[in-house]
């Protein structure tokens, strides 16, 4: 049996076929406003109320009081009490992006991330963790040296991917190969606001449905609903993955 961490999240376990697979990492990708923060919020929230485990939060976008007003927004009213117990550890930009080189900012981390006390971990976004480096190959040596430390250390990650275009584009990234599991979000915009959408795309090691189903986030988050959307997003010779 493969072990797996539920998100928690209304709908999105029962696409999973359970959760996601304990100690992997995946990526969460969507253009602007798709709802990959509140995802990783949320993620990070239902494991320390509803399954007592720990997370970490590693945000190169947003202050630790931007996060924390973000969370009580969305109606998780103890995000404070669990930022303040330890419960859930934030290294916010002010933080993280205080030193010159990720080496410098990953030794800040380290003791945690080798902590078994902690079982999750986010880190939004990767477009702003990349401006650490010079070039492709500084990139791709840290990323991997990275995702390779979370999954020594036991953690079930989730790193975000911002897109430019609505839909999932075709080309395929580095973080695609280095990662477990791709989710996308999508938002399409109509007469009286936005369509949302999710689509889990790959996970290893687990069958998932593949359809793309509706979302929507309100109090309480995001809520994924089990009737499979009408349209199909690419073919399958289009298809990234």
């Amino acid at each position: 049996m493969i072990e797996q961490t539920k998100t928690g999240i209304d709908g999105l376990d029962d696409i999973l076929n359970g959760g996601i697979v304990t100690n992997s990492t995946t990526l969460i990708s969507g253009n602007p406003g798709a709802g990959k923060s509140i995802l990783c919020l949320q993620y990070l929230y239902n494991g320390v109320e509803q399954f007592d485990e720990k997370g970490i939060y590693l945000s190169f976008e947003e202050n630790e009081s931007d996060l924390r007003q973000a969370a009580e927004s969305l109606g998780f009213d103890k995000w404070p009490e669990y930022v303040d117990n330890g419960d859930i550890k934030v290294y916010d930009k002010q933080v993280l992006l205080r030193e010159n080189d990720f080496s410098s900012s990953l030794e800040l981390l380290l003791d945690d991330l080798e902590d078994d006390e902690y079982d999750r971990l986010v880190l939004d976004s990767l477009a702003m963790f990349e401006l650490f480096f010079e070039d492709e190959t500084e990139k791709r040596t840290y990323l991997l040296k990275f995702t390779d430390i979370l999954r020594e250390n036991g953690l079930t990650s989730l790193l975000t991917n911002e897109q430019g275009a609505v839909f999932p584009d075709t080309e395929i990234g580095l973080e695609n190969y280095l990662t477990d599991g791709n989710i996308y979000l999508i938002q399409t915009p109509t007469d009286t606001g936005v369509n949302r959408y999710v689509w889990v795309a790959k996970m290893r090691k687990q069958n998932i449905e593949t359809d793309i189903y509706p979302m929507e986030i309100d109090w309480g988050g995001i809520k994924v609903h089990q009737n499979a959307s009408a349209f199909s997003m690419m073919s399958e010779e289009e298809s990234p993955i």
